[in-house]
């Protein structure tokens, strides 16, 4: 039985908004119709979405909707059947979108941005090559980031010019409006993003300054992403803590009180701070789908230990080679996925003499490959990023 659900269908040229019935061919299908209408929805003017409704043009086909004199574009590429393009506003068969074209637009009052995801961690990229300075504020970002009210993202990146040397430079803005050093899952997305910007293809790397330091992406020939992240910062005041160091002046294993719970930790940087735990003395391995990140989560970033709050990461070993991580992010709580936090977790893995060098780490949104090289001391992650759909949206 195939479903029949209600459908907004919007007749810009008119600033009105009324519901259509369409029979959808299936769940899929109806998922990828009805995000495409609630961003275009939330994207109108306060005013048109206020305004009554009224009986818009029937759909032409049922391959095909259009939209007339509308402003902001949104392509859903989730489904690669159905494409919102920025020249007619039509959903139809799947047709090339030049990003360069349609971020090169410049309408005043308007941002246009593509937004990605890493394994669910998802931003909101901004082309902003022309200028040092975001082209939007922290709270600006707090407002875009809102799941409820704006686009829904973990944080706003910005590809700007880069410094001393560099191709690039990366900034973001948490969904709080923080901001931090560095992101691994932002930095594939970020690389990504470049190469549509450029127009490049195939094998490519460039330098990209960030608050970490210099970082390396690599785009392989199969889309992935692989990243030298630098070298850890294990000493203890340097990552920052506030625990006493007990190894070569690094935190490890070492004994925080959480909630009335001792936990053993291991403190690392990548840049930005991680707090790394395999177990408590109550459960010293850790089944971390049975955590409420909620609840623990805060109480970790905000702890005294950690002067500049702290992400912290969850583990749980399956071999020497293949851990499962669950991660509170400082400044954004709960995510899919934390590709610095990842590389945190093999670091304190291997100094805890948990696992190898090289592993495959499990995320709530999938797996990342990671490898600690004993030659360089660098850290290589290496995963996905994806685009969700292109946009505009009053600023």
């Amino acid at each position: 039985m195939k479903n029949q659900l209600p459908f907004p269908i919007f007749d810009c040229k008119n600033a009105t908004a009324t519901l259509k019935t369409r029979r959808l061919k299936s769940n899929e299908e109806t998922k990828s119709f009805m995000a495409i209408a609630a961003a275009i929805f939330l994207s109108l003017p306060p005013q048109i979405r206020r305004s009554p409704a009224s009986i818009a043009a029937p759909f032409r086909s049922t391959s095909s909707l259009h939209f007339d004199s509308f402003r902001s574009n949104f392509s859903s590429l989730k489904n690669p059947n159905l494409r919102v393009s920025a020249s007619s506003m039509s959903i139809g068969t799947p047709e090339k979108i030049s990003t360069t074209s349609f971020l090169d637009r410049r309408e005043s009052g308007f941002l246009h941005f593509v937004k990605y995801h890493g394994l669910g961690n998802d931003f909101i990229l901004v082309d902003n090559r022309d200028s040092t300075e975001p082209r939007i504020t922290p709270e600006q970002a707090v407002k875009l980031c809102d799941r409820n009210f704006g686009i829904g993202a973990d944080g706003v990146i910005f590809a700007m010019p880069g410094v001393n040397g560099t191709d690039y430079t990366m900034r973001i803005f948490n969904s709080d409006g923080s901001e931090p050093e560095m992101c691994g899952n932002g930095v594939r997305c970020f690389a990504r993003f470049i190469a549509e910007l450029e127009n490049l293809h195939g094998k490519q790397s460039f330098t990209v300054h960030t608050g970490a330091g210099l970082i390396v992406p690599e785009i392989q020939e199969d889309g992935k992403v692989k990243v030298d992240m630098g070298e850890p910062i294990l000493k203890a005041s340097d990552v920052p803590t506030k625990l006493p160091a007990n190894k070569d002046q690094a935190a490890v294993k070492a004994d925080i009180n959480v909630d009335e719970v001792t936990w053993n930790v291991t403190c690392v940087s990548m840049g930005n701070p991680h707090c790394v735990t395999f177990g408590n003395r109550q459960s010293q391995n850790l089944t971390v789908d049975e955590l409420n990140l909620a609840a623990i989560g805060p109480k970790f970033e905000h702890h005294e230990m950690f002067p500049a709050r702290t992400n912290t990461e969850f583990v749980e070993v399956f071999s020497h080679e293949h851990l499962k991580m669950r991660v509170w992010e400082r400044g954004a709580g709960a995510t899919l996925a934390c590709g610095t936090g990842a590389c945190a977790v093999v670091v304190a893995a291997v100094l805890e003499g948990r696992a190898g060098r090289s592993c495959t780490v499990d995320l709530a949104g999938g797996p990342l490959d990671i490898e600690w090289k004993e030659e360089d001391n660098h850290v290589y992650m290496t995963g996905p990023a994806e685009v969700v759909f292109y946009g505009s949206v009053a600023v």
